[in-house]
């Protein structure tokens, strides 16, 4: 046999342990987390494994008390179980410590994780990314893409009732655009090259095939990673300006209790420069931005921002598993759970994000005449302003910022 074969033989075993193992070691080992040696692996687990390695080695006509060791049983004597078993010479350990990353487990590597060589939470994460984040994400898009298109066929388009009077008030300063563009520009290619990851493998390969897939996947992360530095300093700049207007008052309870008007032609809702709708829109980008952008930072320097293990303390001390009949989450997480755990919920957020954007996106462009030109242009008519914000209006009429009737306030 020519050593490219035996390297093939080598490599089409391991492929075929991966995914024949892989799987039934999720099934086995359910919950949340790393579970227990004993429940994880079962207490005759190290056993079975030598057994295993024992049986290959004796094929394969090696010498077995020099690579495994004198702790073998008599390959004469009747085997114990489905794989047999070592009983009480079975040291456990040559199965937990690499798994858990304890014992004497030796690595070159000094980084975190480096002496966990298998670890539970792989395949779990790989199955929930394939199967229920991506059915369920994809789901959830469409569906709110579609009560969109129903809303607008339904609804239709929220008119100047009034009619434009040519008069252009500013609305957003100079630098309130730029800040509103850096997070709007920078989410849209985070969402595109986000989803290129998520869905690439089943939505393009079968398109433009492997080798274009993989140039556009590289450069899609590229574009991802290095894009995610300028949505924060985005969302810092919205948070700095606008935080002091979106403050929640009375006039919220009066828009929120008859629907900002959006769901009647002849309703008019009070409201100062951002209505109750934009506030919640306005900490919803935030909360949701902040939380996106630490589970992000947690995958662009591996390993350095452990996050969910003290947050799982954190929550067991409160007692909230306990408010739900659960039992307290597992805070003996490994490094590579925690990655994977932070990838997980920086996906489930995004799906969220973008869900509560596409709402934005609608009332900006095809659902409101005239308020895309708020950000667009920075200035709006001065009748739309009166219908949509009077409050506001009656505050530039009070401090005289208001352009005289019949003028027309120069457009930026």
């Amino acid at each position: 046999m020519t050593v490219s074969r035996r390297i093939s033989a080598v490599l089409t075993v391991a492929l075929l342990l991966f995914f024949t193992v892989g799987p039934v070691a999720m099934a086995q080992d359910s919950g949340t987390g790393l579970a227990s040696r004993p429940e994880a692996l079962g207490a005759s687990g190290s056993a079975k494994l030598d057994e295993i390695l024992r049986r290959q080695i004796e094929s394969a006509d090696n010498d077995t008390s020099a690579l495994i060791g004198s702790n073998l049983p008599n390959p004469s004597s009747p085997a114990s179980g489905l794989l047999g078993g070592l009983g009480p010479l079975a040291d456990e350990g040559q199965l937990f410590d690499p798994r858990f990353g304890t014992g004497t487990v030796l690595a070159s590597s000094q980084t975190p994780g480096a002496t966990v060589l298998v670890q539970n939470g792989g395949v779990r994460w790989l199955n929930f990314r394939a199967g229920p984040l991506r059915f369920w994400g994809g789901w959830a898009l469409i569906a709110v893409l579609v009560l969109l298109a129903l809303f607008l066929l339904i609804r239709g388009r929220i008119r100047v009732k009034a009619g434009r009077s040519g008069i252009r008030i500013e609305r957003f300063a100079p630098i309130e655009r730029f800040g509103h563009w850096l997070l709007a520009g920078s989410f849209v290619l985070l969402g595109i090259t986000g989803l290129i990851s998520l869905y690439g493998r089943v939505g393009l390969i079968p398109v433009m095939g492997r080798e274009l897939f993989a140039t556009l996947a590289a450069g899609s992360k590229w574009v991802h990673d290095s894009t995610s530095w300028a949505f924060m300093v985005g969302l810092l700049l919205v948070f700095v300006m606008w935080v002091a207007r979106n403050i929640p008052n009375r006039a919220d309870l009066t828009w929120l209790a008859k629907g900002g008007g959006m769901f009647s032609k002849n309703t008019h809702v009070p409201a100062r420069k951002f209505n109750a709708g934009q506030k919640l829109m306005f900490w919803g980008v935030v909360i949701l931005g902040v939380s996106i952008s630490v589970s992000g930072l947690s995958m662009l320097f591996p390993f350095q921002m452990p996050l969910f293990a003290k947050t799982f303390g954190i929550i067991n001390d409160l007692g909230l598993p306990g408010l739900f009949g659960a039992d307290p989450l597992n805070t003996a997480l490994v490094p590579h759970e925690e990655m994977q755990l932070s990838q997980t919920w920086h996906a489930i957020v995004a799906f969220a994000f973008l869900c509560l954007i596409f709402g934005h996106i609608y009332i900006g462009t095809v659902g409101m005449e005239g308020a895309f030109e708020a950000m667009g242009e920075g200035d709006v008519d001065l009748n739309w302003a009166r219908e949509h914000h009077d409050l506001w209006v009656a505050e530039l009429e009070a401090e005289r910022k208001l352009p005289p009737t019949g003028a027309s306030a120069p457009a930026e």
